[in-house]
């Protein structure tokens, strides 16, 4: 089974596709890229989005157009819709909801048998090969939701 992790935001986008064991494509998107291969490129399996949660504090614009970006990709996606809360990605790669995301890429990349060996190189590329920035988020989020299937 070949699964899309999203990290959604407001302006722009990370997905990774996911078999289980190597990333198969990785990439940030202008968001309205993102809706669009929701859209059209994503028809088949689940798709695990990141989910805002509240923590009491006030927030901002980019909080509520994420939001909005969200439930665009609950109408577009459906059934194959897979809600992840990013505690729970914590409490899964870290035992703590208080982790950071620094710590959920540490875990991430000493499952994979640390940076050398998980991502490599260009002439030697690992299975996390190409992943970067928020992209890690939505790695985190496939690899949570792939483990964690009978509870999403």
């Amino acid at each position: 089974m070949i699964l899309v992790g999203l990290d959604p935001g407001p302006v722009l986008s990370a997905f990774v596709l996911w078999n289980g064991e190597t990333v198969l494509g990785a990439a940030e998107l202008p968001t309205v890229e993102m809706l669009h291969e929701a859209r059209h490129q994503w028809r088949r399996g689940p798709v695990a989005v990141e989910l805002l949660e509240s923590f009491g504090m006030p927030v901002g614009k980019e909080v509520f157009e994420t939001a909005f970006v969200i439930g665009r990709l609950m109408e577009i996606l459906g059934d194959r819709f897979v809600p992840v809360y990013r505690s729970k990605v914590k409490l899964h790669f870290c035992g703590s909801s208080r982790a950071k995301d620094g710590n959920v890429r540490a875990s991430i990349l000493d499952r994979f048998g640390g940076k050398l060996t998980a991502v490599g190189k260009k002439a030697t590329p690992g299975p996390l090969y190409g992943v970067h920035g928020h992209m890690w988020s939505a790695l985190a989020v496939a690899i949570y939701a792939m483990e964690n299937s009978d509870d999403n």
